[in-house]
């Protein structure tokens, strides 16, 4: 069997895991978690701009990825979160995947001491270590890819994030990862129209996928491929998305662009 890319991303993290898990422990990753009290409560401060009929913008940082290589060359990620804080970026997001998008923790922990927006952690969770982790490095939210977990490690990493007081984005790509993802009550849903097996991306996704989770509680993200205001503009028109998943468009062209005037 042919591994596809989001394989062989997984099958990486999963043997860097077993060797983390040898040398720190879940009781020390709580003792710094209670010593660090800067959460931002993510899921929040979406819902209100959503009553108030505010678009947010989730502004994504990353150095690289699978798809584009290398994005940004001299890559500084507090500086960038600036930039994203001056555009007045609702909240953060932030890869940390090490070996296929150039990412750290480190990133995401400079961040959060220089900028107050809440900050997903944006990896390829697959193991409740990794929330406990993410969490002490001062992570508001985890991502919980579908495509990428069994439904009882979904339900897991789920459960531990609330436990945690974490918001959680569960993101799907096709009509089944959608109907399956309505049991997650509390969490944010995000439609990821960048297909994670071959990394093409089509606007047509969130639109072929949102009737499904028209009746969902919580907040509708529409995540990668919108490269111009007007097309995020024109998803909101038609549908209930008021919420926007953002990286490679902004990183490309941070200082004049034009998706920042929809805030």
């Amino acid at each position: 069997m042919v591994e596809n890319t989001l394989d062989k991303i997984i099958n990486k993290k999963k043997q860097k895991l077993n060797q983390l898990k040898k040398t720190i422990s879940i009781e020390s990753l709580e003792k710094k978690i209670d010593e660090n009290n800067s959460f931002i409560n993510f899921k929040k401060k979406i819902e209100k701009n959503i009553v108030n009929n505010k678009i947010s913008l989730i502004a994504e940082i990353k150095k690289a990825s699978p798809s584009a290589g290398i994005i940004i060359k001299n890559y500084n990620p507090v500086d960038i979160a600036k930039k994203y804080y001056k555009n007045k970026a609702t909240c953060l997001s932030v890869l940390t995947e090490e070996d296929f998008f150039q990412g750290n923790l480190i990133h995401l922990h400079k961040i959060k001491q220089k900028i107050n927006l809440p900050i997903l952690c944006k990896d390829f969770f697959v193991d409740p270590f990794q929330i406990y982790f993410a969490k002490s490095y001062g992570a508001d939210a985890i991502l919980i890819i579908m495509s990428g977990v069994s439904e009882k490690v979904a339900d897991q990493l789920y459960n531990n994030a609330l436990k945690l007081n974490m918001s959680v984005i569960i993101e799907v790509h096709t009509k089944d990862e959608a109907k399956n993802s309505i049991r997650f009550e509390d969490a944010l849903i995000g439609i990821n129209n960048r297909n994670l097996k071959t990394f093409e991306t089509n606007i047509n996704t969130t639109y072929d996928i949102h009737d499904v989770l028209i009746n969902h509680k919580g907040p509708l993200i529409s995540e990668s491929g919108i490269k111009t205001k007007e097309e995020l503009l024109e998803i909101a028109k038609k549908t209930r998305i008021k919420t926007f998943l953002i990286g490679e468009s902004l990183l490309k062209n941070l200082d004049k662009n034009s998706i920042f005037s929809v805030l």
